[in-house]
């Protein structure tokens, strides 16, 4: 069994670039596709509304974005069914110079809320799949 929280889960990453750009990168739907592993292959099927295709069990996954980039906040809403999405998932872009760094640097932190019909096996999935995406989001937005 997970033993971290069984709640909500968050992973942090400092990436060198301006937070604007990574905020651009991590609201873009299509884009998404390049880093997310449960929602991968992405398509547009409306202004906001995304599919993709988990590389772990093959189902479709349809995701509506919702961000504010005055906050630099991400909502993910995420179901198996486009007519019944939730807010799982939130990324937050985090200045560097709000923490005393650089304004050429920026943390992301992702963050995902469990639901009651995931069991502990698929929690601690999210949960290893998340941190592993950190450092795909890194990578992808430092060598853009």
């Amino acid at each position: 069994m997970y033993t971290g929280d069984t709640i909500c889960h968050t992973s942090t990453i400092q990436v060198s670039v301006r937070a604007k750009s990574a905020f651009d990168y991590l609201s873009d739907g299509v884009a998404q596709g390049d880093w997310t592993l449960g929602s991968m292959e992405r398509r547009q099927i409306d202004d906001y509304l995304f599919s993709g295709t988990s590389i772990f069990s093959g189902a479709e996954l349809f995701i509506k974005i919702d961000a504010d980039p005055s906050r630099l906040i991400i909502y993910y809403h995420v179901g198996l069914d486009m007519d019944n999405l939730q807010p799982r998932n939130m990324v937050r872009v985090i200045p560097g110079a709000v923490l005393g760094k650089t304004d050429e640097v920026c943390l992301v932190t992702l963050l995902t809320w469990r639901s009651d019909n995931v069991d502990d096996d698929k929690w601690k999935l999210t949960c290893v799949s998340h941190e592993t995406e950190m450092f795909i989001i890194k990578n992808r937005l430092e060598n853009i």
